[in-house]
């Protein structure tokens, strides 16, 4: 199957008719009827996700035990366990539905996903150098060696793209990805090849799983996460400038320079974040930006806003669905997102073609 990739120019304002203004505003309210429905949908899978799990608890006693914690044992469940686990699913599909956007804006590429700078190999080669070579054991413990390697790839990346007299192009990041991220894998394998324990530990983190978390994991990756929201939101008008090109932006006033290292870092802070928490999780950071396109067009400030919430919307729902059809055990996230992930994603390039900025 042969993918090819628009060039869609904003608009200029030249051919603006009388009634232009009138349409915007009710293509603005349209957009912000549908991210209000989104958001609805967010706390209904919330809700689910609590009242769900390897345990029935009725619906009416979850609701009461949810406002008033009484210290029963469906309460310490739902407060120790399941609440928790939303959160941090809400953080996590934050992360890598944001940072899929931006990846896609930035590397003006519509198969671009987290993972392409290098960030989620570097944060699977800091869990395994936690494993191998300092015995962490616990997923509290892997999440800062796994921010710190997802860092790190991040930096190497940008500065071989970089290097030279010329700034980080698209295409440049997208080579130097390409190759820390080889690199990287084969570190990897050739440590947990020679150490059967710790590939042990590490296979269990790799799959990408939402369980065994509690809040200590949620405080962790909150600010990295919050941070990185308010960097992706607010660059959003520069890379609507800078969808025209970096010539056409620089005509309009944007830093092209600065806007991709902003970019850069916001991708490793809710990337890195969202993989140190939860383990490599695919097809949301690469799905969900465009079910957002396609809803509300190619317009940052829009797009983004909808990737922040339609992202934790599939990732809270798939992490449900895993716990229903796994029941009494349960299926990991990373297995369900996948499964979910790669036919809806067959769907949207077969129903049309994949269209950039």
């Amino acid at each position: 199957m042969s993918l090819s990739v628009e060039t869609r120019a904003a608009p200029t304002g030249a051919e603006d008719g009388p009634a232009a203004p009138r349409v915007r505003r009710s293509a603005a309210a349209l957009r912000g009827l549908g991210l209000l429905v989104t958001l609805a949908a967010l706390l209904l899978v919330g809700l689910l996700s609590v009242w769900v799990g390897t345990r029935g608890i009725p619906f009416t006693s979850t609701w009461s035990v949810l406002w008033e914690p009484d210290g029963s044992q469906a309460s310490v469940i739902i407060h120790e366990y399941r609440i928790p686990r939303t959160l941090l699913a809400l953080l996590v599909g934050m992360g890598l539905g944001l940072s899929g956007a931006l990846m896609q804006s930035l590397t003006r590429n519509p198969l671009a996903d987290p993972g392409l700078l290098g960030v989620s190999l570097g944060a699977s080669t800091g869990v395994v150098v936690a494993i191998a070579f300092f015995g962490v054991a616990t997923a509290l413990g892997y999440v800062w060696f796994a921010f710190l390697g997802a860092a790190a790839a991040s930096v190497l990346v940008y500065v071989l793209g970089a290097s030279g007299r010329t700034l980080a192009t698209p295409d440049r990041l997208v080579v130097a990805g390409a190759a820390v991220t080889a690199v990287l894998m084969a570190f990897n394998s050739a440590v947990l090849l020679l150490n059967p324990r710790a590939f042990d530990q590490f296979r269990f983190w790799t799959v990408g799983s939402l369980a065994g978390r509690d809040m200590d994991m949620v405080l962790v990756a909150l600010p990295f996460v919050a941070v990185g929201l308010l960097l992706a939101l607010g660059l959003a008008p520069s890379l609507n400038a800078l969808a025209m090109g970096d010539q056409m932006g620089r005509a309009l006033g944007v830093n092209v320079g600065r806007t991709r290292v902003l970019g850069a870092v916001a991708v490793m802070l809710l990337c890195g974040a969202a993989t140190a928490a939860a383990g490599p999780i695919g097809f949301v950071g690469l799905v969900v930006p465009h079910i957002a396109r396609f809803v509300v067009g190619p317009d940052q400030r829009w797009m983004l806003a909808y990737s922040m919430l339609l992202a934790p919307v599939l990732l809270i729902g798939a992490d449900v669905l895993g716990r229903v059809l796994g029941s009494p055990g349960e299926i990991q996230v990373g297995i369900v997102t996948a499964f979910l992930g790669a036919p809806l994603f067959i769907a949207l390039c077969r129903r049309r073609k994949l269209v950039m900025l």
